[in-house]
């Protein structure tokens, strides 16, 4: 699949790029979108470049952008991309952030490549084809019980915090030991790694899941139906964990498998 070979040319040109920037990020490098969701001036140019090389690789292809977003409606082929996810982190000098970007068709994932420019780390998935780091084959953990497990809870202010702190505490008393590092899109990689045994939000963007729900996939992990209609524009839960805590965590979560 030639699409493979372009897409981890393009997130490695485009982690070069962040990594540079990142050199020179200060605290006055930054503006906030809304409460605690930050856009940096790399954001912009990182989504950028990759329009632009889409235009000319693939002209009849769509795009949708997180900073400049796009048409997702009845097309059959659509590019989706995070440039910067971990944007928090960029922002203030934390190297834990990487740049998302998927190919779409018909609704589903079929190529997706998340890139840590600051690890040189490439997480790489085609459907039916597995997932790969670094060209090594991943599969996600084999932890089967939440007591022993290391989940990722996300959290983002589009969700009341009361809802965020009740499903923090389900997990907890389940037993599991409980991190956030501030990237979605890493927490999916983790995941498909066996580096964390589940990810779950309550409320996701499509650009910050689209490559790493394939990943997971592709990595013998399970994940939620994401693709609803309308999830591209509007979002929806996700969770993806190892196969062996799929019933107590979509039990402990609420989240269906």
């Amino acid at each position: 699949m030639q699409e493979m070979a372009w897409i981890e040319n393009m997130v490695r040109t485009a982690g070069a790029h962040m990594k540079k920037a990142f050199a020179k990020t200060t605290e006055s490098g930054f503006s906030l979108k809304g409460q605690q969701d930050y856009l940096t001036q790399t954001d912009g140019e990182v989504e950028a470049m990759v329009k632009q090389a889409l235009c000319l690789a693939y002209p009849n292809d769509s795009f949708l952008g997180e900073e400049t977003g796009g048409v997702t409606e009845s097309v059959p082929r659509l590019w989706i991309v995070d440039p910067v996810d971990g944007t928090a982190n960029f922002a203030r000098g934390v190297p834990h952030f990487c740049i998302s970007l998927a190919l779409l068709e018909f609704g589903l994932p079929v190529v997706g490549a998340i890139y840590d420019p600051m690890r040189d780390e490439l997480f790489l998935a085609a459907k039916g084809r597995g997932a790969f780091l670094n060209g090594e084959r991943m599969r996600v953990s084999d932890v089967h019980r939440l007591d022993v497990a290391s989940v990722e809870v996300g959290w983002n202010k589009r969700v009341p915090t009361s809802d965020y702190l009740s499903q923090l505490s389900a997990v907890i008393e389940a037993g599991a030991a409980i991190r956030r590092a501030g990237s979605g899109a890493l927490g999916l990689a983790y995941v498909a790694a066996g580096r964390c045994d589940a990810y779950v939000e309550l409320h996701i963007n499509s650009w910050d899941v689209a490559a790493g729900l394939l990943i997971v996939t592709e990595a013998s992990g399970v994940v939620n139906d994401f693709w609803t209609p309308g999830a591209l524009n509007r979002g929806n839960p996700v969770l993806a964990c190892a196969p062996n805590l799929a019933t107590e965590m979509s039990a402990v979560t609420g989240i269906a498998l």
